[in-house]
């Protein structure tokens, strides 16, 4: 488990330079106004820090910052080479390298943690989970803003096209790296659906769960609670 962690970390290591360029490239700069749901969907948290978890490159934390800007903020990943390189659109902020699957963070440490786009990268789904439940303390949310596996024909069809066409070719070409682009698009095609990520979630604790498409099902929130 831990070389198939290494590797991945290796993966995003190498394609960090790039990574903020392509992935405005790829969703045609949509994935800005997703990343604002995920930020409006935490205004309810209860007082106290928030995490952002599979951080990357700082999109959401940035936007975290100016949304919550009394907060303390802690952006954690387990790539140092994508914390480094978005540093600077946080400056608030502090940044943690850490695995999402071993937090190092104490029991109910946050009032909120989101995770955007890095659930599917975990090797164990069920423990990530179950460390965003730990770290939350009563009353905090959770919200995941994922590529969850399509269940609408026409989202499968179009995750397909774009999973094993636009994302190798596009994402290889301008990243010189094709195979961690032929990786993502694997990783979206075999993680759960929405509804799988629910019950999971409601599995290890969590109420209140909730999910909401995004573009025709494209991509997803989830919102969740621990409870009081």
């Amino acid at each position: 488990m831990r070389v198939e962690s290494d590797k991945i970390r290796s993966m995003f290591d190498r394609i960090a330079p790039r990574y903020d360029a392509l992935n405005r490239l790829l969703s045609a700069g949509i994935d800005r106004s997703w990343r604002e749901r995920a930020i409006k969907a935490l205004a309810a948290a209860p007082p106290g820090p928030m995490l952002d978890s599979c951080a990357g490159t700082l999109d959401l934390t940035a936007l975290m910052c100016r949304a919550f800007p009394e907060r303390e903020l802690v952006a954690a990943d387990f790539s140092k080479t994508m914390l480094d390189l978005g540093a600077h659109k946080a400056r608030s902020a502090r940044t943690v390298v850490a695995d999402a699957m071993a937090l190092p963070f104490d029991d109910g440490a946050f009032a909120a943690m989101v995770c955007g786009f890095g659930m599917r990268n975990l090797e164990d789904l069920r423990r990530g989970v179950a460390e965003a439940r730990r770290v939350l303390r009563p009353g905090g949310i959770f919200v995941t803003l994922e590529f969850f596996r399509a269940e609408r024909p026409a989202t499968r069809a179009f995750h397909a096209a774009y999973a094993n066409v636009v994302l190798p070719t596009v994402g290889g070409i301008v990243s010189g790296d094709r195979s961690a682009y032929a990786y993502l698009a694997k990783s979206m095609q075999s993680f759960a659906s929405r509804t799988e990520y629910e019950a999971v979630l409601r599995e290890e604790g969590f109420v209140r769960v909730r999910g909401e498409d995004l573009t025709l099902g494209i991509a997803a929130l989830v919102h969740a609670e621990v409870p009081r």
